[in-house]
């Protein structure tokens, strides 16, 4: 607790800092952060495996009270944008990370108070933008259930899931709501990727994150994009077996994207 609070005592924000230094990055660097996150992984395993079930069973949860409430047919979706939410979840991952590089302790309580102090600082604002960008999610698939499918409702998943591959207005509502998402994820995956470790380490405003990570995707744009690849089919690969799959993937993912901001972002030199 003491080591997060000291944390945010050195850095506070001051309208005359520097905005942060964004480097342009390579897909051997991408390589090199993932390597780095299995190595982060193995040496901590369980508190990258408790984060990891901790999520899977939220995921759970959301689908499974999607099911209680004859909204199966919105599962999918539910399932799609819940891991929307993954860096913010990701927050404990990557204190474990930093503290790694650095050689200090790890300590539940330590990791804990770190992710406690991010309430009163930027990073719960960044919380707020990625629920935003969820509650558009839903809206955007309600409106194309409504445009395509008509105003119904499907007695199961299995129905809905009928309906949709065995129709032309379920093929061209699937189609599209593919597309829609993409561009969600990939504006939230730019907003993000930099962004969540950033304010973590640094005492910096949210629109600063969010400028800093864009800027980091449009300077290395096939590396960035590419890792967003990885991380999508890695997550959708994680879903199918009942969210299982996010118990491993979930704390390899957010181990390397702390070691991909350390790539990207130079670290601030304290004045």
């Amino acid at each position: 607790m003491t080591d997060s609070t000291d944390k945010t005592d050195t850095d506070t924000a001051s309208p005359f800092r520097k905005a942060p230094v964004v480097r342009q990055i390579s897909v051997s660097d991408v390589i090199d952060a993932l390597g780095d996150g299995m190595r982060d992984f193995r040496r901590a395993p369980i508190y990258g495996l408790a984060f990891g079930a901790f999520f899977t069973i939220g995921g759970l949860l959301i689908v499974l009270t999607a099911a209680a409430f004859d909204m199966s047919y919105l599962s999918y979706p539910l399932a799609a944008g819940f891991a929307l939410i993954g860096p913010f979840a990701a927050v404990g991952l990557y204190e474990v990370s930093r503290r790694l590089s650095r050689n200090e302790p790890l300590s539940w309580s330590a990791i804990l108070g770190t992710m406690w102090a991010q309430k009163s600082r930027e990073l719960s604002w960044m919380a707020f933008v990625v629920l935003f960008v969820q509650i558009m999610w839903m809206y955007q698939v309600r409106l194309l259930l409504a445009l395509f499918l008509g105003f119904r409702s499907f007695a199961s998943f299995g129905e809905f899931l009928s309906e949709i591959v065995n129709t032309p207005e379920g093929l061209m509502f699937l189609a599209i709501g593919h597309v829609v998402g993409a561009i969600l994820s990939l504006i939230l995956f730019s907003l993000t990727v930099v962004s969540f470790p950033l304010l973590m380490e640094e005492d910096r405003d949210f629109i600063t994150a969010m400028i800093t990570s864009v800027k980091a995707v449009a300077m290395s744009p096939v590396p960035m994009i590419g890792w967003a690849i990885v991380v999508t089919i890695s997550l959708i690969v994680s879903i199918a077996p009942a969210f299982a799959g996010l118990v491993v993937t979930l704390p390899i993912l957010g181990h390397t994207t702390w070691h991909l901001y350390k790539k990207c972002v130079e670290p601030e030199v304290p004045s």
